[in-house]
């Protein structure tokens, strides 16, 4: 790995994106969860070009650039909006290349995971599947006349679930059955030119753009972390691009790579009992483990969810067996769902009840070897910042969508993946294995340092030092008001997760 950018939030990851596409001179290929085109534009050079991506994807097309791109979509039952969102991006992408007379160089897919849910667990959730149908129904009979028709046009997998009455209002079908799909493409990379890679968990709209200051509303902040770099990597991340379709399909098997990490799954042969797919491909919960194992001092875990039961009892194994083995997690204060949202639906309580469970686990292996981190902003919260658990200790929360792991100074990781059943058994991710030093280094010194005060001192980062800096920070800012503490670090509230969280023994661990 010859060079290495670590990219801390949209505001340095999106006109990094911006530049790599500008600089391409043959082809793109890329894979994210959300891709948004009407995206504003950040970098000086990208401004030079248009506003948006949607004029920077066409002024690529234009220079006879090939740009592959696959969007992942979602099940227009349970997620339609999500649906709806990547057909306006396909869409949108389509229109670009036609402005520019390049539609030959766009190819362009939305990107359903091929696993459905077996028979038996939709018949028991068919009271669930048909309020989420009515659910739909009624937004879209809300809707005038016209708007309608826009947003049925702009949900293709809704058309066979749906009637629509000869006045244009829609209700649901009662049958056939309605498939599911429980599985998604969460994976954020681009490989541009063969030579450069794009990775991490960060997706491309204007909802995740966030600053590293997190000076704005909690609902609005964004915090993740993104990779640029060229070396052997880029090989493995191109390879796996051309190849996943396949993969997922069960129509081959998925490529030894060395350091690209994946999680990947495919259907089940006729599948009658089962919820979600077949794991073929683990390498990113295999890597923590292995990683984890070796580690003498301190693991350091940056996620937005820790929900993975088997992962929690492995690390617990280890801290019995290690008396040395310190761990800092950092969490966001609330999941999005249950900060942000009026409404908090079942899945993300039972998350919840995941999460608070794995803490546990943690805490009574680890005792006070075990800091559980949570961050906001050095402000008292305002009337913009939502009530509940958007706050924290009188401070509007900073959201966490990165996915890093630092095992002592020796092995990190960088992905797309949460540490939850979903991201580690189901969905489609991808991350990168540095074991480098001065590469674990360099994002250890930019992942830690951006929690703490200016010119933290070596303590926050020397492994065996590190827990203890870590939680006498947060003590000190949460006997402070909001204006007076230094960088984000608070304690992290396991009890309000507890108090949200709820057990729902019919839905799979790996849902959530």
């Amino acid at each position: 790995m010859s060079d290495l950018e670590v990219l801390l939030t949209a505001e340095q990851a999106y006109p990094a994106l911006e530049r790599a596409f500008l600089a391409a001179e043959s082809e793109i290929w890329a894979s994210f969860r959300v891709f948004d085109p009407e995206t504003k534009l950040r970098s000086r050079e990208g401004m030079q070009v248009g506003r948006t991506w949607y004029d920077l994807i066409a002024e690529t097309l234009s220079r006879g650039v090939k740009v592959n791109i696959a969007i992942a979509d979602f099940d227009p039952v349970v997620r339609p909006a999500l649906h709806r969102a990547t057909w306006r991006s396909v869409r949108q992408l389509m229109a670009a290349a036609e402005t520019v007379q390049a539609s030959e160089n766009l190819d362009v897919v939305a990107s359903m995971h091929p696993a459905r849910t077996g028979l038996i667990p939709r018949l028991l959730f068919w009271p669930v599947i048909l309020s989420r149908q009515w659910r739909t129904a009624r937004k879209l009979n809300s809707m005038a006349a016209a708007e309608r028709e826009t947003a049925l046009r702009e949900m293709p997998g809704l058309k066979d679930r749906l009637s629509v009455s000869s006045e244009g209002r829609v209700r649901p079908k009662f049958f056939p059955l309605p498939c599911l799909y429980p599985a998604t493409h969460h994976q954020k990379l681009a490989v541009i030119d063969r030579r450069r890679l794009y990775l991490g968990g960060l997706d491309l709209d204007e909802r995740r753009f966030d600053t590293p200051k997190h000076d704005v509303a909690a609902d609005e902040t964004w915090h993740d972390v993104q990779l640029l770099l060229s070396g052997p990597a880029v090989e493995e991340a191109q390879a796996h691009l051309e190849t996943f379709h396949e993969v997922t399909a069960g129509r081959r098997e998925p490529n030894r790579q060395r350091q690209l990490l994946r999680t990947l799954s495919r259907p089940r042969d006729r599948n009658l009992l089962h919820f979600g797919p077949e794991t073929v491909c683990d390498e990113i919960i295999v890597a923590h483990e292995h990683y984890a194992r070796r580690a003498q001092r301190l693991i350091y875990l940056e996620t937005q969810y820790f929900r993975d039961l088997r992962l929690a009892r492995y690390l617990a194994s280890l801290a019995r067996a290690n008396p040395a083995l310190t761990m800092i997690v950092v969490l966001p204060g609330a999941p999005e769902e249950i900060a942000f949202e009026p409404r908090i639906d079942l899945d993300a309580r039972f998350g919840e009840f995941l999460q608070a469970r794995a803490l546990r686990i943690l805490v009574k292996a680890f005792g006070r070897r075990l800091f559980v981190a949570a961050m906001a902003q050095p402000r008292s919260a305002g009337a913009a910042d939502s009530n509940g658990r958007a706050r924290l200790l009188g401070a509007p929360i900073v959201y966490i969508h990165s996915k890093v792991s630092i095992f002592d100074g020796t092995a990190a990781i960088v992905s797309s993946a949460n540490l939850n059943g979903r991201s580690l058994h189901w969905d489609t991710e991808a991350g990168l294995l540095l074991t480098q030093r001065r590469h674990v280094d360099r994002v250890r010194r930019s992942v830690m340092g951006h929690w703490l005060p200016e010119d933290a001192e070596d303590a926050y980062f020397d492994p065996a030092r590190a827990l203890s800096a870590w939680r006498a920070l947060a003590l000190r800012n949460m006997r402070s008001a909001p204006e007076a503490r230094e960088g984000f670090v608070l304690p992290y509230d396991i009890k309000a997760a507890e108090a949200d969280a709820i057990e729902v023994p019919v839905i799979p661990a790996e849902m959530v």
